[in-house]
Parts: C-alpha cells; structure tokens; sequence
C-alpha cells in the first residue's frame, strides 16, 4: 500500500449528528451505511470483522495496529463477513506474522470491504460513548469524487438496527453437520475432546448467525452439532432427537427476531431438553420466557469485560459484543440472574429455576478474548449428562 503521508485525503466518515471525519482509504472502493460502534479488543480483527453479529455496523478499532497479522482462512468466523466497514487510527501494516496467507487490504476487497485510517479514534469513541449509538456512512474512492449531498441523504435513509430482524439474513438456509473442528497453530485440526466423549451428545443449535468457534466449542466438549436455520420450528429440532438445544449468538434487535423464535424455545424449553444460549440467543430465551430486551446506549464490544458469577463469586475477563440487553425490570419469576457486568451491572447470565436451562450474553467461546469461560461449553454437556440418567 502507498505511505498515508504520500497520499491525499479520499475517504469520509460521516455521523448523523453532522460530525464528518476525512481520512485515507484502504480495502474496496465503496459506500456503507451503518450503526457506528468501537471495539477494544487488542487482537483479533479478522475475527471480529467476521463475527456476524456484527451486520448492519462499521467497526471503530481503539487498538491502533491493524493489518499486522494479515489474514487467514483459519481466523474466518463465518464463510461471507457481514460487517461493513472499519476504521483505524493508522494506516494498515503490512503483514508480519507466518499465518498470513494474504494481505488485510485485499482480503478487505475480496469482501467489498472498505476502510479509513488518519481518524482521530479516541475523539469517535467518546462521541459515541458519550452520545449513544450514531448512524454512520463511510466513503472511499480513490479519486476523492465523494457527494456529500447524496451522502447525508444515504445517512437519513438509514432506518437503525432497532426494530431490525437481521438473523433471517444471516442464517443458513437449510440444515447441515458441522464438520470443522478444532485447530491448532501448526493448521492441523484436531478433536481436544476427549476420546470417550467425541460426538457423545447430539445437539441441535440454531443458527442465528453463529461464530465457528462456538460450534468448535461444542465438538470439543464432545457434541455432535446438527445446524438448523432461525426460522426452524420445534417440531423441526425435535425430528433429530436432540440431547441438547443451543441459541447461537446472532445480529440484529432481539426483538424483532423473538416475533418468530419465541413460541418455538418455549415449546422446546417445555420438553425438558437442555438447552444453552449465547449472546442473541441469551437474548431470546429472555424474550421467550416472557421479558424484554432494550437498545443500549454504547453496547459492549471489546475482550476485556469483566463479569462476575453470582453464585460462585467468581470474576471472569470475557469477549462481548452486543448492543442490546435483557430488561432487568421485565424478568419474570421462573429466572435467576446468574451472571452480572462489573462495567455496568447489566445482566450477563440467566438460568431457568426449574428447567435445565442457561444463558450468558457475552462470549465463552472467545475468538478473539480470554478463555475464562469455556467451562460453560462442559456445564452444558453435563446438564445433558443428567438428563440421560433414569
């Protein structure tokens, strides 16, 4: 890539509250419309990028050095990344790293991705911190032609994540084995789990825009994962005689995708199958069971939340990435916080009083983030472990 300092100004952000950042593009020469958020994470952008909970927004990095990893086809979280846009406070690096099969701004291309760097990104997050969630437009072209006119009209357009239902997008649009396993740095895939217990429980989850590496968790705590779409009703799941139920994780307002999901989860819920939720899918069980979800003002996306177990008085440092939660004033009777945010003392963890049924809104599964959590991938396969017992 040519040196920023070499190159003059063609790429804009743009914020529906009239603050307009110009930078220098990189990736493909585009325009996205989008919800605005940042992440803090310090590693990971080819994973959050193609986490696809992240439809619908142009991630704002705080960690400077993006690019110097490169990309590989190991670090993909979905096939097809449905994020729009990013924006960083340098320019990209070339790649340095020996996983690195190709580098950042092509692979940005390949996906008609388009980036900014030169951004005063401190200044953006504490707009958005401090402000709430903004609409944003971001506009590369190398030739600098940017309209602004038919830009903030594109900005007005854009209707906003609330009320929106973007799993049916993102799902698969049929049933399917997960076969991807685990890996390790060498490439090769590998089952962690152990002998005795591979592809032990039959577990159906349903995709409402699942990351890889949860079903990877999955299959290392010994499951056999059956992918159905978000739209799949109960009798659906029921006809793989599932040991388990899992709500994946997924983008969009809750809400909107509850019109569908709920009377489902609560007809498997009333079978006594056990069943797990990340993220959305902590979010649906919530909504299903009768509470309710609300837009939050800056969501929580980054790999170093810490949130405390209530029951053990455990703190673990979690991966998030989410803009809504669950209504603590809306819960009804049958379910137990488990799990509280020490950012905020939002809700992280639900549990059902007397089904086999759990939650958690943040990311066990990391990817990128710590590894605190995993054991809720094995608390899942032992509530399945129970369930066997006559």
């Amino acid at each position: 890539m040519p040196n920023a300092l070499n190159q003059s100004k063609n790429a804009l952000l743009i914020l529906d509250n009239g603050a307009i950042f110009s930078g220098y593009g990189f990736g493909a020469e585009t325009v996205s419309v989008g919800e605005i958020c940042f992440n803090t994470s310090m590693t990971g952008y080819q994973e959050i990028l193609t986490d696809p909970s992240y439809a619908g927004q142009i991630i704002n990095f705080t960690f400077p050095h993006i690019g110097n990893v490169g990309t590989n086809q190991i670090d993909m979280e979905t096939d097809n990344p449905v994020a729009l846009g990013l924006v960083t406070r340098n320019q990209i690096t070339s790649p340095s790293n020996w996983r690195n099969h190709q580098h950042f701004d092509e692979w940005l291309k390949t996906y008609n991705l388009p980036g900014i760097s030169g951004i005063d990104t401190r200044a953006l997050t504490r707009q958005i911190r401090d402000e709430g969630a903004k609409t944003a437009l971001l506009s590369y072209h190398k030739d600098a032609n940017l309209d602004l006119p038919a830009l903030h009209k594109k900005i007005a357009e854009w209707p906003g994540l609330k009320g929106m239902d973007l799993a049916k997008i993102v799902t698969g649009r049929e049933s399917s084995q997960w076969t991807g396993s685990l890996f390790q740095f060498d490439f090769e895939p590998v089952t962690k789990a152990a002998p005795e217990l591979k592809n032990f429980y039959k577990v159906v989850a349903f995709d409402f825009g699942a990351k890889h590496n949860i079903l990877r968790c999955l299959e290392s705590a010994g499951c056999n994962v059956t992918i159905v779409p978000a739209g799949s009703t109960a009798e659906d799941v029921l006809a793989h005689k599932p040991d388990g139920i899992f709500l994946s994780n997924g983008p969009g307002d809750p809400a909107a995708t509850a019109e569908y999901t709920s009377r489902e989860i609560r007809a498997l819920a009333e079978t006594g199958i056990p069943i797990f939720g990340i993220c959305i899918g902590h979010q649906l069980f919530a909504l299903a069971m009768g509470g309710n979800t609300l837009k939050m003002g800056r969501g929580h996306r980054g790999a170093n939340h810490p949130v405390k177990d209530l029951r053990t008085g455990q703190i673990e440092i979690t991966s998030q990435n989410h803009g809504f939660v669950v209504d603590e004033n809306s819960l009804p009777d049958c379910l137990e916080v488990t799990h509280r945010s020490l950012f905020d003392q939002t809700i992280e963890g639900l549990k059902h009083t007397s089904l086999p049924i759990f939650s958690v809104q943040y990311h066990p599964e990391s990817s990128p983030g710590p590894h605190d959590s995993r054991n809720l991938f094995y608390q899942f396969t032992s509530l399945m472990q129970q369930a066997r017992k006559p």
